[in-house]
């Protein structure tokens, strides 16, 4: 039975990065599970499962713009040492959460440091790149 709108599907999977660097991969656990259609999983990454049947694989690449968008220069936003609580230990690529005057919590990274500021970037680690999938589908339900 192929996979199909609506269909919940299980698939393992292995996420490369241009240069080869896996930045995702079930290969030690479970595979994932999602709806097809819900949009749980990235848009290209859903499309490439439907027409698959269970224990067929294939790689393929999502283009950025399919997958968490291009780098948004908007997003990255220095701020000066003293906005930040003094005896927190800034470090490079910490993780860190603001939270937005709606309540909602933003993902930050450190992306540079000087004395006097620290650069924050609020988007996605994966925006601006193209990922490389290695996927197995191994049940439709």
């Amino acid at each position: 039975m192929a996979a199909a709108n609506g269909d919940t599907v299980r698939v393992h999977y292995t996420g490369k990065l241009s240069d080869g660097t896996v930045f995702d991969s079930s290969a030690n656990g479970e595979p994932i599970a999602f709806a097809v259609g819900s949009q749980t999983v990235i848009p290209g990454f859903e499309q490439e499962v439907v027409g698959m049947e269970p224990g067929e694989s294939k790689t393929f690449t999502i283009p950025s713009e399919q997958a968490y968008g291009e780098h948004d220069p908007r997003l990255v936003q220095e701020v000066p040492r003293t906005e930040l609580p003094a005896e927190m230990e800034i470090q490079l690529g910490m993780r860190l959460t603001a939270t937005a005057q709606d309540g909602r919590e933003i993902p930050l990274v450190v992306t540079e440091m000087s004395d006097e500021a620290v650069r924050l970037d609020a988007n996605h680690p994966l925006a601006g790149k193209d990922l490389t999938f290695e996927i197995e589908l191994v049940s439709v339900d």
